[in-house]
């Protein structure tokens, strides 16, 4: 399927533009529930073994680590984070990591080989040079990071110099995502994140020269003073950089949520009608410069990881966004950190005190999870393909789940005609196809199929599709 073609439809946008999930899990965080603890997590991570004849296959893992430690607050940002200039908070953390990793690792069923380690935060490179070496030397003594494997960081160009980075590769990280959100100066003092193009150049070409791949760079649109003129110049400096990825994120205004953002004057934000055509400008100057519109807010070259995944249909979203391995059990530590192990997903506690005692008392510091549903997991399925591939395969539905699409699924297939009659999707006998002109409202085709939704209709919490 050509991904890559996309019409922007700005009528239809107004029309479908309602508040829903990002489905970076289905189901969604918010539906987690605090009867799943430490024990029902141990007990997912001693089930991993699958005992094919003997083999004692298992899943490859991915790790996420999450280090919630900024010098200084982005007012637009909503992340679990703690604003210090301390490092004698990230060295505790980090011996707390520690804890948490052996306990984890302890329990774990089967191989220990890891495809994927990411950090995000906060801010990653918070951490001393010293502490990146101790915490990566950690990770190696309770798990076994394969050779070829996608080791990502999450970086702050600000004050983020040459040598640094050269450590970064230099203990096994080969990805970065750079935080960038908009080059001009007026956006910039207004969410309280003043970053040069210079830097944001050096930390690129830097990270090149020690052998980076998959260079990502995230902007926001929707930010106090953006209007087409101000981020038109912001996609000439994003794309003279030529960065790998691209991700344009929308920004949620939700400042009873993120208190940071009671910093932010409404008045100051762009209307709906400039964020349309700050988006629609954005995804032209992508798709100009040769990029693949992967989905929602991602782009990648042609020759990207993320695009070859997609064309070989093994795209997946986990709470990192986009990924490439799919079948991996994605074991996640630090404050707020959320796993998924076979058919469960849990969170961790969200405060350092609380993680702290979890730890003393030797106990995984799960606060929530949930074990999916048989229902569950054939509406993951779907939401899935329809968010990585814009197409879903009715056959193969009902083989790997053993449901009558058509009867399980008449309601839904009913709310689908609609959007079929307005041009967003095609549905036949065998395949559910999403159509150029709805490739941008996937999230609200995928919202369809979202039985949580369908029972409580109370949307505000999440953000705007569009």
């Amino acid at each position: 399927m050509d991904t890559q073609e996309l019409i922007f439809d700005t009528s239809l946008i107004k029309q479908y533009d309602v508040s829903g999930p990002r489905y970076t899990s289905y189901p969604t965080a918010d539906r987690f529930v605090e009867a799943f603890g430490a024990e029902d997590y141990s007990t997912w991570l001693g089930r991993r073994t699958v005992d094919g004849g003997g083999l004692g296959l298992s899943r490859p893992l991915s790790l996420y680590v999450h280090l919630p430690f900024c010098r200084s607050i982005c007012y637009y940002c909503a992340c679990n984070k703690i604003i210090t200039k301390d490092h004698g908070r990230s060295a505790k953390y980090i011996k707390y990591l520690g804890k948490e990793f052996a306990l984890a690792a302890g329990l774990v069923d089967g191989s220990r080989d890891v495809v994927q380690l990411h950090f995000g935060g906060g801010t990653p490179t918070f951490l001393s040079d010293d502490e990146m070496r101790q915490l990566m030397e950690q990770i190696r003594r309770h798990f076994n990071l394969l050779p070829d494997g996608e080791f990502s960081i999450e970086v702050d160009p600000r004050g983020l110099g040459r040598e640094t980075i050269k450590l970064l590769s230099e203990v096994g990280f080969n990805r970065m995502s750079i935080g960038v959100q908009d080059f001009d100066p007026r956006v910039q003092i207004a969410v309280n994140r003043i970053q040069s193009l210079e830097e944001t150049r050096a930390v690129i070409e830097a990270a090149r020269e020690f052998g980076f791949k998959g260079i990502s760079l995230d902007l926001i649109y929707g930010l106090p003073h953006q209007n087409v003129m101000s981020f038109n110049r912001t996609l000439d400096d994003v794309i003279a950089l030529s960065p790998d990825r691209l991700s344009i994120y929308n920004y949620a205004h939700l400042p009873t949520v993120a208190k940071p953002q009671r910093r932010i004057s409404e008045a100051h934000l762009p209307l709906p009608e400039a964020r349309l055509q700050i988006l629609q400008l954005a995804i032209r100057r992508m798709r100009e410069a040769g990029y693949v519109f992967i989905g929602m807010d991602h782009f990648a070259k042609p020759d990207d990881e993320l695009t070859v995944a997609q064309k070989q249909g093994r795209l997946h979203r986990n709470f990192q966004g986009y990924s490439t391995h799919a079948d991996a059990d994605l074991l996640s530590f630090g404050v707020s950190a959320i796993s998924k192990v076979g058919p469960s997903y849990c969170q961790n506690v969200r405060t350092l005190d609380d993680y702290y005692d979890r730890l003393d008392r030797d106990e995984l510091p799960v606060m929530r999870g949930v074990v999916l549903s048989a229902d569950d997991l054939l509406r993951r399925s779907i939401i899935g393909a329809l968010m990585c591939h814009f197409a879903l395969s009715i056959d193969s539905i009902e083989i790997a789940h053993l449901v009558d699409f058509k009867t399980y699924f008449a309601a839904e297939l009913e709310a689908l005609r609609e959007m079929e009659t307005s041009g967003l999707l095609k549905i036949d006998a065998h395949w559910i196809t999403v159509l150029p002109r709805g490739r941008l409202l996937v999230r609200a085709i995928a919202m369809v199929f979202d039985r949580y939704l369908r029972v409580e209709q109370a949307h505000a919490r999440y953000s705007k599709v569009i």
